[in-house]
């Protein structure tokens, strides 16, 4: 049995993986806004705690512990995690602390992709890509099916790749990246500036509200310009990369039936298609799971 850990830009999931990579069982909550790092150890152990407990299973039970965390990941460390404020942030060591089995980090992309690529919608592909879209936009590209990696980072940062020049401020650093446009924290914010929404909405609040106003004009112009904008990033990666499908996991595939179908269409009738043939665009089999599972098979 291993636990898997997704930490994302803003929540954090725990899972009891099998094997045959289903999760037993799963504990997950919301990181607030302004959490601090020991909130991150504590809510971790807690949850291996609880899991531990509720499944009467041994700590030596345990075969290792495997994190996805979001950000450049270097030396089994969170070099940098612009999402979540972090800098070398040695999770895997505080963890150690209480846990003797191997404990292992990975960025967070990189685990869902791996999940996908053993056990979803990318297993019968050689040369695809993954994007995780939802707090931010990350990425994993496999070649003669195989991962590419960096040798000093684990790179393939898609979400940075600038589709608009002098564009949004992003918490890389830089200008108008593809992750200030076609996240789902992006969806959110336009959404909220659009209808003068003060308070904070979650992801269902956003969703429920995208259907509700689904003929609205002004929905209309969000989601048009949404769609665009996500066309523009992902005709990017099909020039460079030509892949064979790209599969697309985190939250966005609750969005599934409001954009994917628009997507396809935006890419089949601009210009942005070097040799205007178009992949196969896939769901997650893994959906939001993909992080916790892939984190346990690094």
């Amino acid at each position: 049995m291993r636990i898997g850990v997704d930490l994302g830009g803003s929540h954090i999931a725990v899972g009891l993986v099998y094997d045959e990579g289903t999760i037993k069982i799963k504990k997950e909550k919301d990181l607030k806004k302004d959490f601090i790092e020991i909130e991150i150890e504590q809510t971790i152990i807690e949850f291996i705690e609880e899991i531990i407990k509720e499944e009467k299973i041994k700590k030596e039970d345990i075969q290792l512990i495997g994190i996805a965390a979001p950000g450049s990941i270097q030396d089994n460390k969170i070099k940098y995690s612009s999402n979540l404020g972090l800098n070398n942030f040695d999770i895997v060591n505080k963890i150690k602390k209480y846990y003797k089995c191997p404990i292992y980090i990975k960025n967070d992309a990189k685990c869902a992709a791996i999940a996908e690529k053993k056990y979803g919608n990318l297993k019968k592909y050689n040369n695809c890509v993954f994007l995780t879209i939802g707090t931010g936009i990350g990425g994993a590209v496999f070649f003669n099916n195989e991962l590419l990696t960096p040798k000093k980072y684990e790179g393939f940062e898609l979400g940075h790749i600038i589709i608009e020049k002098n564009g949004k401020d992003c918490k890389c650093g830089k200008k108008g990246c593809f992750e200030q446009y076609a996240s789902i924290t992006a969806l959110k914010e336009n959404v909220r500036k659009e209808y003068n929404i003060k308070e904070k909405i979650n992801g269902k609040q956003l969703l429920d509200l995208i259907k509700e106003k689904t003929n609205d004009k002004k929905m209309q112009k969000i989601l048009k310009e949404y769609i665009e904008n996500l066309a523009i990033g992902i005709s990017n990666i099909i020039n460079i990369f030509e892949p064979e499908a790209i599969c697309i996991g985190g939250s966005f595939t609750h969005y599934e039936d409001l954009i994917l179908n628009e997507l396809i269409q935006v890419l089949k009738n601009s210009n942005l298609l070097f040799n205007k043939e178009i992949p196969p665009i896939l769901m997650a089999k893994t959906k939001n799971d993909a992080g916790i599972i892939g984190a346990t098979n690094i």
